[in-house]
């Protein structure tokens, strides 16, 4: 299909970052094929009058679990043991179906967010990939893999398994082989280990080797909950980056995700290494907001990308957030600016995921793009857009989401989803969920949940 949108205001890239311009942004199947300020040669384009909208690149978010939506409005309000007591179990008290639903949700969120891509490890990943696949998003999945016993962990502790590993690992190679490159390469895999603390040298070598094997980029949670600091300090007498370093798994390949217990020499090593900081500033921020060390981060330049990570696929909500957190090391900052931040949502991240046809509005890009109602109150008065868009966004300016060329949503209703199905499949995934996790899991405090 071929497509212009005409007289539209679109966020390019030069060389000083994001830049602002009136004109034309035509699409032909899968890429773009020009924006600029010319319209002659486009006569057999269907034209579009863009003249009252935004054309964005279509928002990455670099690290979700899409199925952990499932906890959404429960565990924001819990004090403990989040990740051990929760959100292992929960995921796997889910059917296969339970977990498409929800992962289905998951992305017609993103859809109405503007977002159009997902960088999704977690577990059963096979139950719903079909389904993600069939939104239509850009996809990059991966089963995180670990040989620590996850399902023991917040009753008896630590107990590593190898067999329990390979169930993992054998997960992954059946993903690399149905999904990577998979819906003309829209899909594909992503090499993940859980965590330092539940890795052992063996598991991450394993999954290095397939990441090498199959030329992977990879992802990591990193200090990320005190009980992940005191289980490595304790087996290997470091800090999480210092195992990981030990064990050569830090490098440009690596998007690690959270950093919030690393130390100011944490930093500096993952920064000479390359190592990508993904950073989930709203989810780590829902009980105040998110400690880490983001002084050292930004005085080591490293490369910043930004996720979601648990309970919405709000991208402007990651983005203003990520620019609260990030100025607020500096002390009332005014740095990073807007534009920084919405490239740690766009070419930063494409850079991550060593694609170079994503994250960019410009002539042989992929055509995966966010549109934008200009006349949409938060976006106006317009004196800087991305300074509105990173400051004031919200999912409901969005009006059109394309990948591939292929609109997912048009004027505002999802194409590829029905979207009413898709909330009542989820709200019955869920419900049921949580009955068994009050059956399987009578010791652990329920959240508050409505009974109308």
């Amino acid at each position: 299909m071929k497509t212009i949108f005409r007289n539209a205001v679109y966020v390019g890239e030069a060389a000083n970052g994001p830049q602002v311009h009136r004109g034309h942004v035509a699409l032909d199947a899968d890429r773009i094929v020009y924006a600029g300020p010319a319209i002659a040669g486009f006569e057999d384009f269907e034209p579009i009058d863009a003249a009252n909208k935004l054309v964005i690149p279509g928002l990455i978010n670099a690290h979700t679990h899409v199925v952990l939506l499932a906890l959404r409005g429960s565990i924001e309000d819990i004090e403990g043991y989040m990740v051990y007591r929760y959100m292992v179990p929960s995921t796997y008290l889910l059917t296969p179906g339970e977990r498409a639903a929800i992962a289905t949700l998951a992305c017609a969120e993103a859809i109405r967010s503007g977002t159009t891509t997902l960088v999704d490890p977690l577990r059963h990943v096979e139950d719903y990939a079909p389904a993600m696949a069939r939104s239509g998003l850009r996809l990059w999945l991966a089963e995180s893999c670990a040989d620590a016993v996850t399902t023991e962990v917040s009753r008896t502790g630590y107990r590593f398994d190898r067999a329990f590993g390979e169930t993992f690992l054998d997960r992954t190679r059946r993903l690399i082989e149905q999904f990577h490159g998979a819906e003309d390469d829209r899909v594909r895999v992503v090499m993940a280990g859980h965590g330092p603390d539940n890795c052992s040298p063996w598991m991450l070598e394993q999954v290095t080797g397939l990441a090498r094997k199959h030329g992977l980029p990879r992802t990591i949670h990193l200090s990320q909950i005190p009980s992940e600091v005191e289980q490595v300090r304790a087996l290997h007498g470091c800090t999480s980056t210092e195992y990981l370093n030990a064990q050569g798994f830090l490098g440009p390949d690596l998007m690690a995700v959270h950093w919030s217990f690393c130390t100011e020499s944490d930093v500096e090593t993952l920064a000479r290494t390359g190592t990508h900081f993904v950073h989930c500033p709203a989810s780590m921020s829902a009980k105040g907001p998110h400690q880490l060390p983001i002084k050292a981060i930004r005085d080591n330049w490293v490369h910043c990308i930004l996720g979601t990570d648990n309970m919405t696929e709000d991208m402007f909500n990651a983005m203003r957030m990520g620019l609260i957190i990030h100025r607020g090391a500096e002390g009332r900052s005014v740095q990073p600016m807007p534009s920084e931040v919405f490239q740690f949502a766009t070419t930063n991240a494409a850079r991550a995921l060593q694609h170079d046809r994503i994250g960019r509005i410009a002539a042989g890009m992929k055509a995966d793009l966010a549109v934008l109602d200009l006349n949409a109150p938060a976006l106006n008065p317009r004196v800087s857009i991305v300074s509105n868009l990173v400051h004031y966004g919200h999912p409901g300016m969005v009006t059109d989401t394309i990948v591939d060329g292929r609109f997912l949503m048009r004027d505002g209703r999802l194409v590829t989803l029905d979207e009413v199905e898709v909330s009542q499949q989820a709200q019955a995934a869920t419900s049921a969920m949580w009955t068994r996790f009050a059956r399987e899991h009578p010791d652990v405090p329920l959240p508050l949940i409505d009974t109308y």
